[in-house]
Order: C-alpha cells, then structure tokens, then sequence
C-alpha cells in the first residue's frame, strides 16, 4: 500500500471525527481500511514464513515450509 492511501485513510478519519463523512466516504473508508489490513497481514505471513530455527542437534527448522505458506488462511 503506497503512503497516498495511508494518508487518504488518515485524512478520512480526522474527517469523520470533525464533521462526519457522506456515505461514499464512508464506502472508501471502509475499502482503503480492508486494503490496509490485508497488506498488513499479507507482511506479517511472509515475515512468519521466513522464521527458521536451530535446534537443539543443530538442525534448522524452517518454520514456513512447516506450519505456513501451505494452508493459507484468510481473514
């Protein structure tokens, strides 16, 4: 998500607390808040799916092809 729709739900918001918002504001709202949530998740898997671990035999576990990535679930 580029930093003119991160401003534009920002602008929204203080917005919406002054004076209110019509009901397309409130649509696009709704639309860029959905956008933003799922490019936060969409992060948090890939930073997820990086994670390895060295166990205790000096194995490394790699925790994405483990638990993610395979069953991608959505929210």
């Amino acid at each position: 998500m580029d930093q003119s729709k991160i401003d534009r739900i920002n602008t929204l918001y203080h917005k919406s607390k002054s004076v209110g918002l019509s009901e397309e504001e409130k649509a696009e709202q709704a639309a860029l808040r959905k956008e933003y949530m799922d490019a936060i998740r969409g992060s948090m898997r890939a930073n997820l799916n990086s994670i390895s671990i060295r166990e205790a035999d000096g194995s490394i576990t790699d925790l994405g092809k483990k638990y993610g990535g395979v069953n991608e679930r959505n929210s």
